[in-house]
């Protein structure tokens, strides 16, 4: 049997490099990480590049993939040589982001639409870059066809994976992930394949991965925020299968890492309230690993103190069962 590799997909806001760090020392199971996207990389040694995010004494560069959203290959070739130089060995290509913002300017899964734009974009990257190069995408902007062509432009090129998430932009997550137009394209990819989308339990996990075999590899997201066991029961289902981690372990587990992730975000501000927003961000997604998820999030988003916070993640961790 194929050994299976999960991935975290970047969530603006939430999985930078505090969060990533704290995660690893608290669960198992993710092979490898990707950065929120850059952008903005307008000369060489950009400044936006010199912060921790991508510092390499801040991440494992074994396990950490850079992610640029750029339509501009200059652009994309001055990311690779300067993530290269902090020991990085592949970059990845955000064209999946479906937010109008980002799509409206022809960016993300706003690229999609137009396979000469992305040849031309791509000609101009591959031949001078020297470090792989993965591209995270979508099915397509305004319909599943899209990727059709893209695909065979796709399968000129070296890539290291092609990540596909099964829906398209305008979708934003609404919907189901169509897995069984990802199965189709299968034969037609001639790069390693990773599968992204609705994975959120072992059982959603098992059923995908039946439907796009022969892929091995499969990328979490909204999932594992919500679940932070998600991977490790992944990995061990059918291997360990009397494993049981008592459900008292698990919250302490869960405590213990909300904390530590509060207190470093603490640590890097100095202590300001911005750490509100950031785990407020990870709450939205994290309240549904509790009984009455709804409940908690009423209380959790109203919160504008330090103090308020704290005491109410305490009562959480002590009045709410997890599932």
């Amino acid at each position: 049997m194929n050994t299976i590799r999960l991935s975290l997909g970047p969530f603006q806001g939430i999985t930078d490099a505090p969060f990533r760090n704290v995660f690893k020392k608290h669960f198992g199971g993710i092979d490898k990480y990707y950065t929120p996207f850059f952008t903005g990389i307008q000369k060489d040694h950009a400044k936006n590049l010199q912060v921790e995010e991508i510092d390499p004494t801040c991440n494992d560069v074994e396990t950490l993939t850079p992610q640029i959203l750029s339509t501009d290959a200059e652009e994309i070739l001055r990311f690779a040589t300067q993530c290269k130089k902090l020991g990085y060995k592949e970059i990845n290509l955000n064209m999946g982001c479906p937010f109008p913002r980002v799509a409206n300017k022809k960016r993300g899964s706003g690229l999609l639409p137009y396979p000469e734009k992305i040849e031309a974009m791509l000609n101009a990257v591959f031949g001078r870059i020297d470090l792989n190069f993965s591209i995270k995408c979508r099915l397509g902007y305004f319909n599943p066809d899209e990727i059709v062509p893209v695909i065979d432009i796709f399968n000129q090129y070296p890539l290291s994976e092609l990540i596909i998430h099964p829906r398209i932009g305008k979708q934003l997550y609404k919907g189901e992930a169509d897995v069984k137009r990802f199965a189709e394209l299968i034969p037609m990819i001639k790069a390693p394949l990773v599968y992204n989308g609705d994975i959120v339990s072992v059982d959603s996990f098992e059923r995908i991965r039946k439907q796009v075999q022969p892929v091995n590899e499969f990328m979490l997201g909204r999932g594992l925020l919500a679940n932070p066991f998600l991977a490790e029961e992944i990995k061990k289902n059918g291997i360990l299968s009397e494993f049981s981690e008592p459900v008292r372990q698990k919250k302490d587990r869960l405590h213990a890492y909300v904390v530590d992730l509060y207190e470093d975000r603490l640590r890097h501000t100095g202590g300001s309230p911005k750490v509100l927003g950031r785990m407020k961000e990870l709450w939205s997604y994290l309240m549904y690993s509790f009984d009455e998820p709804q409940e908690i999030w009423r209380k959790i988003k109203k919160i504008n103190a330090l103090k308020e916070y704290e005491e109410a993640v305490d009562a959480v961790f002590q009045e709410r069962r997890i599932k």
